[in-house]
């Protein structure tokens, strides 16, 4: 029995997992959750699915998870020799610097590309006018952050070394939404970044999903 994503594809999170799932070859399928509804906010969502009332969730069988990132170790994991080793779990040192890297999105990169996006992009759906202090002081983050991939990315093709992994594919959504903004040069002015966008979101994996995240209600 195929395993169900409960999230819609325009989500960031749920886009996250799907990315991941088309990678390694596994079948799927998703559950839309209707966010107008507040069915993320139900008891029965909090209680079986998502105690944080977020998407994505992921079952597997008996075993059900949430947090996009831990979900996509899991399928990675799981289902090593389907796909590519996004984590490089045959060679420790090659797995460590996934770790980093995959460490380095969540904790500095996330963050201020995260509130960009929704600033320009999500507040203006919900009625809320763009904080533009918001956006140049996280932009002026973001910009630090870019700094230390254009050099790490001068020396390697990928974020973790010559290989791609799930340090890179963390990122697609959010960049993918972030290229719509007025702040794309960020990424478009430093070529290394560049490059690297532009090989990986053109993956087939990447393509099919990507295709399926037309913005709606939220990023």
């Amino acid at each position: 029995m195929a395993l169900k994503v409960y999230g819609p594809p325009f989500s960031t999170c749920a886009a996250r997992v799907l990315f991941s799932l088309h990678e390694m070859g596994v079948d799927y399928e998703l559950v839309p959750v209707n966010f107008s509804a507040g069915e993320h906010k139900q008891p029965s969502y909090l209680a079986t699915k998502n105690p944080f009332g977020q998407v994505p969730a992921l079952e597997d069988g008996d075993l059900t998870l949430f947090e996009s990132r831990a979900i996509t170790r899991y399928i990675v994991t799981k289902h090593k020799g389907m796909g590519a080793d996004l984590l490089r779990l045959d060679n420790p040192n090659k797995s460590a610097l996934v770790g980093v890297w995959m460490e380095v999105e969540a904790r500095n990169f996330n963050e201020p590309i995260s509130a960009i996006v929704h600033q320009i992009l999500v507040s203006p759906l919900l009625g809320v006018t763009t904080d533009d202090q918001v956006v140049e002081t996280n932009a002026e983050k973001l910009s630090k952050v870019l700094d230390v991939y254009e050099e790490r990315l001068s020396k390697s093709k990928y974020l973790a070394g010559n290989f791609y992994s799930l340090a890179d594919l963390h990122h697609i959504p959010y960049i993918h939404y972030f290229m719509k903004t007025p702040k794309a040069s960020l990424i478009s002015s430093r070529p290394h970044v560049k490059a690297w966008w532009d090989d990986i979101s053109s993956r087939p994996a990447s393509k099919k999903v990507i295709e399926g995240m037309t913005f709606g209600e939220k990023a």
